[in-house]
């Protein structure tokens, strides 16, 4: 499983955050929670990163992912109670756009965390 580790570790500090703050907070207090927390455990990310979206190589967009970390995995992130399919290809299409194989998706809205892994088929 490619970056296997890094997503478990990634995993791991959201189970972290939604365990010490439990649901119903917005997605933003969240974000900052999970920033600190993948702080500490040493993971280097940019939150809230900033990239192009290109058409036939003409950039036409830009998009923020919540996290990128390592420079290799997308994390987006909800506080939903529910992850509903839309959510779900948001962050297959990231990947696809960002030329990136691996992202997760979490949400922290729930009871219990919920996290998807996302790949990217269409990269080798």
């Amino acid at each position: 499983m490619k970056y296997g580790a890094i997503k478990e570790q990634i995993i791991g500090c959201a189970m972290t955050v939604h365990r010490m703050m439990e649901n119903g907070f917005q997605e933003v207090i969240y974000q900052r929670a999970l920033e600190i927390e993948m702080s500490l455990n040493g993971l280097f990310f940019e939150r809230e990163k900033e990239m192009g979206i290109l058409y036939r190589d003409q950039p036409i967009e830009t998009r923020r992912v919540d996290f990128l970390v390592e420079n290799v995995i997308s994390v987006e992130l909800k506080a939903l109670i529910q992850l509903e399919d839309v959510h779900l290809t948001q962050a297959m299409n990231y990947l696809e756009a960002f030329h990136l194989k691996v992202g997760l998706l979490i949400s922290f809205g729930a009871r219990s965390l919920k996290f998807k892994r996302v790949h990217n088929n269409k990269l080798s």
